[in-house]
């Protein structure tokens, strides 16, 4: 990464990724809408999306798909914690991150759903700095439904 991150760069990109995930809420079924914002290594965003109605494609698929390789080396801030595995046997939203080249993701939340949690340690363990907790009472408001029902 060529550009330094700052507290207030994290938190308005993270304002922008929570903003995303409110446009389909209610609208993704069973998953819950989550927003996903990219910024190039030098700072400058590069994609963005937001998860689609019915739950697919996840949020960091789109974000992926509209940054390209402008991805590698950048900054990916996400609404809640990457997906660990996909029903479908795709590749996970961790996996599918890694592979795009991104160098730090900023996390607002964890992922209590068995199938979605460790998608951090995935992250982490390919050598992609991980930050988790900016946006957390907000992301905790957005996912409070999510959240009852992914440990019922």
């Amino acid at each position: 990464m060529s550009f330094k991150p700052t507290r207030r760069r994290d938190q308005r990109m993270m304002g922008r990724a929570l903003a995303l995930a409110g446009l389909n809420q209610g609208l993704t079924g069973a998953n819950p809408s989550v927003g996903c914002v990219i910024l190039d290594a030098r700072g400058h965003l590069v994609g963005e999306g937001v998860t689609g109605q019915g739950g697919r494609p996840h949020a960091e698929e789109v974000a992926l798909d509209d940054a390209g390789a402008r991805a590698k080396g950048g900054t990916a801030y996400v609404t809640l914690e990457p997906c660990r595995e996909r029903s479908s046997g795709a590749a996970s939203c961790s996996n599918k991150l890694v592979s795009a080249g991104i160098a730090r993701v900023v996390v607002a939340i964890e992922d209590p759903h068995p199938t979605a949690r460790d998608g951090i340690r995935i992250l982490k363990d390919a050598g992609v700095r991980v930050e988790i907790g900016r946006g957390k009472l907000r992301a905790a408001r957005l996912y409070a439904w999510f959240f009852r029902s992914a440990r019922a």
